[in-house]
């Protein structure tokens, strides 16, 4: 870097008035901000530099489009700050406009951290907060520390920050992993190690995102080193039965752009693996079912290296495609039904009801499952699919709780170009037509607003949808699984319900049971605990004590909270295993306390507020006893939806309605005037 000892202003300016660098060295990638920032974004660094923090309603908008990656991140952040923690770094995640999403933090600098607008909603896009880690990370798309000088704005000179991108599985920026600390020393080179984890956990979660996203494909991990093959890699490549990949990591995509480039930007789809390795489909089948590590190796037309892979099968879609294969070394494909099957152990309502399933699975004939949340209705309606004639068209699943109501007539029927607006100018396909031919299921359809009941009634009954602005319906064949946790029979009579779509939906019910109904949750826990092991990369390990405490919980979330919680243990355990000590609280207290504390759900951002408005404690006290619940559980998570989400397995949307219901307002959306 230049002279540290002339001021920081003079030393932007003169380098913002140079040529452009070109390398891609850290002092390279640092001026060609500070180019940027002066040039283009018309910035001063004698300017003082004020956080921009962005609404709760825009910041709790991105955390719901984010979901499944906020859940995979944040364990991945927890585990992380367990190596900072006592060096004084706080963490971000960001969306990629550059938004703070998540955040934790370290009380011992809490404040001053506030100071630098390192907290939920700061907004560090490189044209508004100058060079900083996040933005200009997001700029470069690559890995950096931006330590003191570095940045643009002199007030933000006492900041060290080393940030990674985090790509969506199609190659999309999805955000940034930020670990900040205030800046010790003059020297960047610091930063070196918290540079190097932040890169590590980065890829960490880059690499589960992409294995949750491709469940239901098959994987291939490759590394340059036998021993953790099984474990770890260093690609991951997403293809279907037939050798066709469909995903790469972002470093596989990296290692994909040596290849002759093909029509198109993007250089994953359509390849075949024979393009990639020196190998037919028949070699890599048979390596697959390779015991040794050693023995599993492809050698690559990419680099004409050779790579040890692993092969993982799809997790979700239990029925696949099945690929030509040659021989007795050919892998049949499972069989119709087998989704069905791996449902349940040896639980005798499960079983009668999987036999059941499995004779109306080809019948023309809608079916209405109900539930408790979290039971796994929409698993089941996915199983059923799989193990119908219909398996290889489409699944399209839909939750009418979660689609805003002003946008649910439009995703569900599609809207012809130029009807509203804002919309695409081509119009879009709506749901219920992309699930032609397959199948629709809609979830929770007791929330469904009452007009559009009446359009899904005739869709059901003509067998054609009319989308939005336009002139003629357009027929449609699918089956419809629809479900619901709350008694259909009981809206009807309130009049939240048709009666003639009750009866178009259910040609047969079937009644999943809750968990604590099921005598097969040893089954469950060694599947799941299996699955999730498997997507996280460590060991799947359960001790008897941690076994036995799962065995006497009550589960009111059912099987969707199992699995959380086994996810929350791996996150915390070690080499031995989840332990005791590793269940989250709600496990480990005494069953009394352990039903109260999971009564009630719990809301979805991360801001430390209190019950806020002027109704306050007397509030409180007229309540109903599940709106104290409620209330209770907010407070004690601090706000935390995602906290006791994990833990109940309550939909988001259902928690922001049921605090709608009984007017209780998070302090966050009180001081920014939301209501």
């Amino acid at each position: 870097m230049l002279n540290s000892s002339e001021p920081h202003v003079e030393r932007v300016l003169r380098a913002a008035s140079g040529a452009v660098p070109a390398s891609d060295s850290p002092d390279s990638l640092i001026h060609r901000s500070w180019h940027r920032c002066y040039h283009q974004h018309g910035l001063d660094p004698a300017d003082r530099f004020d956080p921009c923090v962005e609404s709760a309603e825009r910041v709790r908008a991105s955390r719901e489009r984010l979901e499944e990656y906020l859940q995979v991140a944040r364990t991945g952040m927890e585990q992380l700050f367990k190596h900072v923690v006592d060096l004084g770094y706080v963490l971000l995640l960001t969306d990629a406009n550059g938004i703070t999403i998540d955040y934790i933090g370290n009380d011992t600098w809490a404040r001053d951290a506030q100071r630098f607008g390192l907290y939920l909603g700061a907004n560090w896009q490189e044209h508004i907060a100058g060079t900083n880690g996040i933005g200009t990370c997001i700029q470069e798309q690559t890995a950096l520390t931006c330590h003191s000088a570095d940045h643009f704005y002199a007030n933000n000179t006492g900041l060290s920050c080393s940030t990674t991108p985090l790509f969506h599985p199609d190659g999309g920026l999805m955000g940034v992993l930020d670990v900040s600390a205030q800046a010790q020393t003059d020297a960047r080179e610091s930063q070196h190690l918290a540079l190097h984890l932040t890169r590590l956990y980065g890829r960490m979660i880059g690499d589960a995102t992409f294995m949750r996203h491709f469940r239901d494909r098959w994987i291939l991990r490759l590394a340059t080193s036998w021993a953790l093959v099984d474990v770890t890699g260093d690609m991951l490549l997403a293809f279907d039965a037939e050798g066709v990949l469909v995903g790469a990591s972002a470093a596989a995509r990296q290692w994909l752009r040596a290849l002759p480039p093909r029509r198109g930007t993007d250089p994953v789809a359509g390849r075949h693996l024979t393009e990639l390795f020196d190998s037919t489909m028949d070699d890599i089948w048979r390596l697959a079912r390779a015991s040794d590590a050693m023995e599993r190796s492809l050698p690559s037309l990419v680099d004409q290296r050779s790579y040890f892979c692993s092969v993982i099968a799809p997790r979700v879609r239990a029925v696949q495609e099945s690929a030509s294969r040659d021989g007795a070394d050919g892998a049949a494909a499972l069989p119709v039904g087998a989704a069905l099957q791996r449902l349940a152990g040896e639980d005798r309502k499960m079983r009668a009801l999987q036999h059941q399933a499995q004779r109306l699975a080809n019948r023309r004939i809608n079916i209405l499952i109900q539930g408790e949340t979290g039971s796994g209705k929409e698993l089941f309606a996915r199983a059923l699919h799989e193990s119908s004639s219909r398996r290889a068209k489409p699944f399209v699943a839909v939750n009418c709780a979660a689609i805003p109501e002003s946008l649910i007539e439009s995703e569900l029927f599609g809207y012809t170009a130029g009807t509203f607006t804002g919309a695409r100018s081509r119009g879009m396909k709506g749901l219920i037509l992309q699930a032609h031919g397959g199948t629709l299921f809609l979830d929770e359809i007791g929330d469904m607003p009452l007009h559009l009941q009446t359009r899904l009634l005739r869709v059901l009954s003509e067998q054609e949808v009319l989308p939005l602005g336009a002139e003629q319906p357009v027929r449609v064949e699918l089956t419809v699984i629809a479900a619901s946790h709350r008694d259909l029979r009981q809206a009807i009579a309130a009049g939240g319900f048709r009666e003639d779509l009750y009866y178009r939906l259910c040609g047969a019910t079937l009644l999943l049971p809750g968990l604590r109904e099921r005598q097969d949750l040893d089954y469950l826990i060694d599947l799941i605990l299996e699955e999730e092991a498997s997507e996280a990369g460590v060991r799947a390990a359960l001790s008897d004590e941690a076994r036995s405490l799962l065995r006497r919980y009550r589960w009111p979330g059912n099987v969707r909270q199992l699995r959380n919680v086994l996810r929350y243990g791996l996150a915390l355990c070690d080499e031995e295993g989840i332990l005791s000590e590793h269940l989250p609280p709600e496990v480990t207290a005494d069953e009394a306390m352990a039903v109260v504390a999971t009564a009630a759900p719990a809301a979805s951002l991360l801001l430390p507020c209190s019950m806020a408005g002027a109704a306050g404690t007397d509030f409180v006290k007229r309540l109903p006893p599940e709106a104290e619940r409620l209330h209770a559980m907010l407070q004690a998570c601090r706000w935390n939806i995602s906290a006791v989400a994990a833990k109940t397995g309550q939909c988001r949307t259902t928690i922001y309605r049921q605090m709608k219901r009984f007017g209780i307002i998070s302090p966050m959306d009180v001081a920014n005037g939301l209501r």
